[in-house]
């Protein structure tokens, strides 16, 4: 899954990786390495101008809140929970089948958090004898320091509470793609610790490599067989990951502190 991931990088910096030709400047958002749902996030799109007479699509970086809400949904509560959405079903589900097939767009991140119950902690659990394990956290990226384009969907609600000109009459939200983690060796891994992706979870955000951003981007591509064949997990051998303090663990913590490698799991949360 995707729970938290660290977005550090400045938009004029993205605007070089994805050859942005919109942002507005008053959308800049403050590096954040600590991204928890329902925050507002940094989204790669293709889609046309308003209010100008040219309809076709124009790359744009845009700002929009994490956690997606679909246009018939009555209230917006649901957002917070529906910030994944898994490839072998997007094409399907009611409330993401409409965006799959319209409204696609990258999230750029440094990298994605995911933690791991330690061996010894979970039989504990297992046996009843410990209500809540304790897990280390890792940050997973690319090996080569890359920007991690992660596959995402985005979707308009409208607040019908609110009039036509409110600012906030219109929602823009969004949900990250995943799909099953690798089973093959991380590019780099831990000496002590997880050797691949499934190691620490069965699941892990899409990562989108560059010879698919167009292709994902573009909105005249609607055919559902056709998009699903751009689902195809990336090569293997392409991520490292690394143990990280489990100060990452509350949202309220938020520094490039948090992106420093540990030499090794935490004490009490050996792998």
């Amino acid at each position: 899954m995707c729970g938290r991931y660290a977005a550090s990088r400045r938009p004029e910096d993205l605007a070089g990786v994805f050859d942005i030709d919109k942002w507005e400047p008053e959308e800049t958002l403050e590096p954040d390495y600590n991204v928890a749902p329902t925050k507002e996030v940094y989204a790669v799109l293709d889609r046309p101008l308003k209010d100008v007479d040219d309809k076709r699509p124009v790359r744009q970086l845009r700002k929009l809140k994490w956690g997606l809400v679909p246009s018939w949904a009555k209230t917006p509560e649901g957002g917070a929970r529906m910030i994944n959405a898994r490839a072998e079903t997007v094409h399907e589900k009611p409330s993401y089948r409409r965006a799959f097939a319209a409204r696609r767009c990258i999230l750029p991140a440094d990298g994605y958090y995911e933690w791991v119950t330690a061996k010894d902690e979970r039989e504990l659990e297992v046996e009843g004898k410990k209500k809540r394990a304790r897990k280390q956290p890792y940050f997973v990226l690319p090996a080569d320091g890359s920007v991690f384009a992660m596959a995402g969907l985005y979707e308009f609600w409208r607040d019908r509470t609110l009039p036509d000109d409110h600012p906030r009459s219109w929602w823009v939200t969004c949900s990250v793609i995943t799909t099953e983690a690798e089973t093959s060796p991380l590019a780099v891994a831990p000496a002590d610790g997880p050797h691949a992706l499934a190691d620490i979870h069965p699941r892990m955000p899409l990562m989108l490599t560059p010879d698919r951003w167009d292709a994902w981007l573009d909105p005249a591509r609607t055919d559902v067989e056709d998009l699903r064949s751009l689902l195809e997990p990336p090569p293997a051998g392409l991520m490292r990951a690394y143990p990280v303090s489990t100060a990452v663990s509350n949202v309220r913590n938020n520094g490039p502190e948090l992106l420093k490698e540990l030499e090794g799991p935490e004490e009490g949360t050996l792998f």
